[in-house]
C-alpha cells in the first residue's frame, strides 16, 4: 500500500511487538473440516441468463466436494456440465424452491427471487449448462456455481484462464481494480462525470479508492495511519459533494478511531465538520448526527 506517500509524502508505520499469525497450510485443512460456500449473483435483468448459485454448507458441502474429486477439480478445477433444475414444492423453507443437480449431486439453488420467475412447473424438470469453479484455500474448499438458463450456447462470465476470485484476498483486489478503473475511466471520459471525479481527487487518489486500504489499516491496528486516509476521503468528498451531504463514512471510520485513541474533542470535531457542510434538511436523523448526540448525553 503506497496511498500514504501518494498522498503525503507520509511513510506507513508498523506496530511493534505483534506477531505474525499462523495461517494453515493446504496439508492441514483435512476434508473433514473444508468450509463450502456458495455464493449469489444475478447478472442481467429479467428472467436472467446467467446467476449464481445459492446454497449453504449443510446441504451442498459434501455433494460439490463428491462431484469436484469425481472430476479431479478439487483446487483450482473448472468444471462445466450439465445439470437440470428441479422444482421443489414440499420444500419447507420455500416451497417455491428449484434445486439444481449435478450427476445426481445437488450442487445449489437458483435465488428465490429467480426461481419465482423461472419458467418451470411444480413437477417438471429442465437441463441447464452449470459451470463450477473450485480452490482449495487454507480453511477449506472454496466454490462458486453458475448456471446458464436459456437453451443456447453459455456465454460465461469466467473460463478457465479469466477465473473469478474465490479467496478473500483475491475478492478485494478484484473490488479495489474495479473502482480504481471506474475513476480511471471517469476522469478519461471528461465531460460532466469526469468533473464531478476530478473533484473528489486529493493528490492523485479519489476518496472512493479509500474504503479497502482504511479498512486494512483498521484491521492492522494502524490507526495512525487510518486517519490520514480518512482525513484524505473527507476532503475529496466534501469537494464532490455538488451541494448534497459527503459520503458519510469516511467521517464515521475517523471518529471510530479517535473514540479508540480516546480523542474525544477530535472525535466531536469531525463529526461537526461533516454536519457543517451538510444541507441542514438532512442532518436529522442521520448516523452523524446520533453519533454526536450521544456524545453530548
Amino acid at each position: 500500500m503506497r496511498l500514504l506517500q501518494r498522498l503525503f509524502g507520509k511513510t506507513e508505520t508498523k506496530p511493534e511487538g505483534r506477531a505474525p499469525v499462523p495461517v494453515e497450510t493446504r496439508e492441514e485443512a483435512s476434508r473433514d473440516n473444508r468450509a463450502f460456500h456458495v455464493d449469489i449473483e444475478i447478472v442481467s435483468g429479467g428472467e436472467p441468463d446467467l446467476v449464481k448459485l445459492s446454497g449453504a454448507t449443510t446441504f451442498a458441502k459434501e455433494a460439490i466436494t463428491r462431484l469436484a474429486e469425481r472430476h479431479g477439480a478439487t483446487d483450482r478445477g473448472c468444471l462445466e456440465l450439465t445439470g437440470i433444475l428441479q422444482r421443489e414444492p414440499h420444500n419447507k423453507v420455500d416451497p417455491s424452491a428449484v434445486a439444481v443437480h449435478v450427476e445426481g449431486e445437488r450442487v445449489g439453488y437458483l435465488p428465490g427471487y429467480v426461481a419465482a420467475r423461472v419458467d418451470l412447473s411444480a413437477g417438471g424438470a429442465r437441463a441447464v449448462a452449470v459451470q463450477i469453479f473450485t480452490e482449495l484455500l487454507p480453511k477449506g474448499l472454496r466454490v462458486e456455481a453458475w448456471a446458464w438458463l436459456p437453451d443456447t450456447a453459455p456465454e460465461w462470465k469466467w473460463s478457465p484462464t479469466n477465473r473469478p476470485p474465490l479467496s478473500s484476498e483475491a475478492k478485494v483486489a478484484t473490488h479495489q481494480a474495479n473502482i480504481d478503473k471506474m475513476v480511471a475511466d471517469a476522469l478519461a471520459g471528461g465531460g460532466s462525470r469526469g468533473a464531478s471525479f476530478a473533484e473528489g481527487m486529493v493528490n492523485g487518489v479519489h476518496y472512493l479508492q479509500l474504503v479497502e486500504p482504511i479498512k486494512q489499516l483498521k484491521r492492522g491496528g494502524r490507526l495512525e495511519d487510518a486517519l490520514v486516509l480518512c482525513t484524505a476521503a473527507i476532503q475529496g468528498a466534501e469537494a464532490a459533494r455538488e451541494g448534497r451531504e459527503p459520503a458519510p463514512w469516511y467521517t464515521e471510520q475517523a471518529a471510530i478511531i479517535y473514540r479508540k485513541l480516546g480523542r474525544r474533542d477530535d472525535e466531536i470535531a469531525v463529526l461537526q465538520r461533516w454536519l457543517a457542510v451538510c444541507p441542514p434538511e438532512r442532518r436529522p436523523g442521520s448516523r452523524i448526527m446520533e453519533r454526536l448526540d450521544k456524545l453530548a448525553d
